[in-house]
């Protein structure tokens, strides 16, 4: 009876492990939570919010999300950010590739004094696949979405993946 338990558990585990998505598992990999997530869902239906792009340049002139504010990563500047975003309490969202660049920028707006940052699950990869829209650097939309490198590229599942 006890190895049919041990064997229970086992496949069970399997079988649980094997449910979690590979986005998911990327995110429990590198993400502390320490920035609370805001989903698709839920983020497709907010107004008067301010939207932080934290990718490189050259990801957010391919596409971004509307009316998205490019503050960067390496380049970020908080002084910048302050004097775009001047009251502390604003709701921010914080997005990237699929949400680990974004989370160290939430972490820097938290500790800047920011009150209600959110870093949106899964960035602008999770955005897309959800069927919502991207947009270029002419506010047209767009099916292209840089998609970083060939690695990360694998979690976007729709639209056309660019890498330049």
């Amino acid at each position: 009876m006890r190895s049919f338990s041990i064997i229970f558990l086992m496949l069970l585990f399997s079988y649980v492990s094997q449910g979690q998505s590979k986005l998911e598992k990327t995110l429990k990999l590198y993400n502390s939570e320490s920035v609370p997530y805001i989903y698709t869902e839920e983020l497709a239906s907010m107004e008067n919010i301010v939207l932080l792009d934290t990718r490189k340049k050259n990801e957010y002139t391919v596409s971004h999300l509307k009316n998205a504010i490019w503050v960067g990563y390496d380049s970020f500047n908080k002084k910048a950010v302050s004097s775009k975003v001047t009251d502390k309490k604003t709701p921010i969202v914080v997005y990237c590739s699929i949400g680990v660049r974004s989370e160290n920028i939430g972490e820097l707006l938290l500790e800047m004094g920011y009150t209600n940052v959110k870093n949106l699950y899964g960035g602008i990869f999770e955005w897309k696949n959800k069927d919502q829209p991207v947009f270029n650097m002419e506010n047209t939309e767009t099916e292209n979405v840089h998609a970083y490198d060939k690695q990360w590229g694998k979690l976007l599942k729709k639209g056309k993946k660019i890498y330049k």
